[in-house]
């Protein structure tokens, strides 16, 4: 009787010290690391690279929540109706341009061609090797071994790369939109207007817009502000209205209809008088890399400026993208829904990412080193292929893509794979 007791006793204690541990545990302050499961167990490393879609029918993330997007529209609606008639006073919405932008699209402008002529100097010192059925891209003298395909014929290949020699076209590519002539009386293209309308890369159409002026490609610009009549855009001003839109053939958009989002026509008539780096050597490749890192935060920096006053759409579903207030109405969506949108496009706001395709890449330590292999692929990281083909030719790495680069993390050789938890 007294051996059940103390068994009983002793039971009862532990019983009641766990308990006290739990109280503690919850009323503690202190962060305890609990283990993640799931989507939340991915390396907080893998954060800054944006993941692909999971799905294809699956639709683009909204910059802007829609709770926030509705009510933006009901109070326009509210405002149209108290005032049907009214001037509008802030620019760019009244076709005026924002004095404060026009500087910015300037160098937004001259950064696009310094990093394209700095990107066609470097790709002749640093390889550069692009899949021949997919859009995969490596920088490196012998492209990866990880096994991502998903072109042509993949399935037979084991989704292997087939690898070849790349270019500039290859490391950055600019999205092409239709050039509006007049941005706010005329924001639309329709579909009949499809070979008659020029395209150019998206990123110099927001330049123009914004205050750059290219005889190629002439803009409306106004002295004074439009007016909206329940919501249509009424200009009282007085000007001799140029044609814009020349009768010949635009044999450029019919190669830009099949794919438009991907690529771009090199422009050799770059003005070069400003780049002081050439790729004469380690040194010059070196010097140039640097430069060419700064050119491209300048132009990015810049364009996210712009874009936030200037309106940026994209098609949910497809890469196709338009500067402007409104979407184009042309029928050439082919992604996931296109039938019951008549082959329209589902625009919504675009991100940087939209606007200048970044076309991440696996980062390599080292040129030398053998190529990556598929079952070390979680120890690698992730970087632009602007950025990492700095780096090869001599850049430091930036502060904003070492996370992503995963500079810190050690990978084990080929013969260690299995023993590595």
């Amino acid at each position: 009787m007294q051996r059940l007791t103390i068994t009983r006793t002793f039971s009862f204690n532990k019983l009641s010290s766990n308990f006290n541990q739990k109280i503690l545990f919850f009323s503690s302050e202190t962060e305890i690391p609990l283990p993640l499961i799931g989507a939340h167990a991915d390396d907080p490393l893998y954060t800054d690279v944006p993941k692909p879609r999971r799905d294809k029918s699956e639709r683009k993330p909204f910059p802007t929540p829609m709770k926030v997007l509705i009510q933006r529209v009901k109070r326009e609606k509210e405002a149209r109706k108290i005032q049907p008639c009214r001037m509008l006073e802030h620019p760019p919405d009244n076709g005026l341009l924002v004095p404060e932008l026009v500087p910015v699209a300037h160098r937004v402008y001259r950064a696009r061609e310094s990093l394209l002529f700095g990107l066609s100097k470097l790709v002749k010192a640093v390889p550069v090797q692009k899949c021949r059925f997919c859009s995969e891209v490596h920088i490196g003298h012998v492209g990866h071994e990880i096994r991502t395909c998903t072109g042509s014929g993949s399935g037979s290949r084991n989704a292997t790369h087939v690898w070849r020699r790349g270019g500039v076209n290859d490391v950055i590519y600019f999205p092409k939109c239709f050039h509006l002539y007049d941005r706010v009386g005329k924001p639309r293209v329709g579909h009949d207007e499809r070979l008659s309308v020029p395209r150019i890369p998206a990123i110099v159409e927001l330049c123009v817009q914004a205050g750059v002026d290219i005889d190629k490609f002439p803009t409306k610009r106004r002295t004074k502000p439009v007016y909206s009549i329940e919501g249509r855009i009424v200009d009282f001003e007085l000007v001799a209205d140029k044609d814009y839109t020349k009768e010949n053939f635009y044999s450029e958009n019919i190669d830009s209809l099949v794919d438009s989002s991907f690529g771009f026509k090199f422009d050799e008539e770059i003005h070069t008088d400003h780049l002081s780096g050439s790729s004469g050597g380690p040194t010059e490749s070196r010097d140039l890399s640097i430069e060419t890192i700064d050119w491209w935060f300048e132009m990015i920096s810049g364009a996210k400026k712009i874009m936030e006053k200037y309106s940026v759409l994209t098609c949910g579903y497809c890469p196709e993208v338009q500067v402007g207030p409104k979407g184009h109405k042309l029928r050439m969506c082919k992604a996931s829904k296109h039938q019951a949108r008549d082959g329209q496009h589902a625009w919504q706001e675009a991100t940087i990412d939209d606007l200048v395709g970044p076309n991440y890449v696996w980062h390599v330590q080292d040129l030398n080193d053998p190529s990556l292999d598929n079952k070390l692929k979680r120890y690698y990281g992730k970087a632009p292929a602007v950025i990492e083909l700095c780096v090869q030719a001599g850049a430091p790495v930036p502060d904003q893509y070492r996370s992503m680069m995963r500079l810190d993390v050690v990978p084990p050789n080929r013969d260690e794979a299995d023993l590595v938890a």
